[in-house]
């Protein structure tokens, strides 16, 4: 939990407008039906659209299913997609005092997979999701049938830039995230490298569940979750997430990369491939941390080719 944080940044405001009223503003981009599953910390948000082998998808920080709408667009008439708002995020519960670490967030997961009792399914992570996502998949390989990487760890390792360790700082991060929502507004700017496709609808809906102090908390123990040492609580689990990789190695991956993320850099792809080698790699030389921003409309067939050369032939 973030440290002694001041009752003043995280107050509600009984004026903001209702989730309904809010999500309608949204129809057109996010066309979705709401699921919940109650976990621990409230009300966990999931999408559960079209039939067919499911393909789990999840997001990291500070993003929400809304990253993947264009994906769950283009994938429920062949598949059955679900997308869940990890707590915190999203449609999802926002409890002010909660553990908002790696482990938790694994938990949770566990929770929904197993009320959907998920087999073979296929994974996609990204940011933050794939720790979490990798963290549920080494403890239950047989429920696996592929892996998809876009921008994103479930190691130990790597630089952490500037502008993510300052968010770290006491005070300074909980004003800076809490009370001008800096981390996400940010990102609207930082994470894309094709500025044009960052509609000001889209951006809206990047910032929907994100509306006042008390809606990103989860933002700021993301970001002091970050296993930079031994004594930050995920460091320990990240460490065995990573030990267990090996377990995957035989699941078919892909691997796709916006090559002009800052945060998640060629280093991590790099530390990627040397733990897969045999995975499917795409780099995306136009593409920011939020790819699916940039390039979905690439990124879709690839992962439909994907899906298809996966169940016929070895990779």
């Amino acid at each position: 939990m973030p440290r002694q944080l001041s009752p003043l940044l995280i107050q509600s405001d009984p004026s903001t407008p209702t989730r309904d009223a809010r999500l309608a503003q949204l129809a057109d981009l996010y066309p979705f039906n709401s699921h919940f599953l109650d976990v621990d910390g409230g009300p966990m948000h999931y999408l559960d659209e079209g039939e067919g082998p499911p393909v789990l998808m999840l997001h990291g920080n500070p993003t929400w299913s809304f990253f993947y709408r264009d994906l769950v667009k283009g994938l429920r008439d062949t598949h059955r997609v679900i997308v869940p708002d990890h707590i915190g995020c999203g449609l999802s519960a926002k409890p002010p005092q909660y553990p908002y670490t790696l482990s938790q967030h694994i938990e949770n997961l566990t929770r929904l997979i197993n009320h959907l009792d998920l087999q073979d399914l296929t994974l996609v992570v990204h940011d933050w999701g794939g720790a979490i996502g990798f963290g549920w998949a080494v403890n239950n390989v047989p429920q696996v049938s592929r892996l998809v990487v876009f921008n994103t760890a479930a190691f130990l390792g790597g630089r952490m830039p500037f502008r993510i360790r300052i968010c770290r700082w006491p005070v300074l991060g909980d004003i800076a995230i809490l009370r001008f929502n800096a981390f996400a507004r940010a990102a609207l700017r930082m994470a894309v490298a094709k500025c044009e496709r960052m509609t000001p609808a889209v951006r809206r809906g990047y910032l929907l569940p994100y509306d006042r102090p008390a809606h990103r908390v989860a933002h700021l123990c993301y970001v002091r979750d970050i296993p930079v040492s031994p004594g930050v609580p995920s460091y320990r689990v990240l460490r065995d997430i990573e030990s267990k990789l090996p377990t995957l190695r035989d699941k078919p991956m892909l691997i796709c990369w916006g090559m002009k993320d800052w945060c998640f850099t060629e280093e991590f792809l790099d530390q990627w491939i040397s733990r897969f080698p045999d995975a499917t790699v795409h780099r995306f030389p136009d593409a920011g941390h939020y790819l699916l921003e940039d390039a979905h409309d690439q990124i879709l067939p690839v992962m439909r080719g994907f899906f298809a050369c996966s169940s016929e032939c070895v990779l």
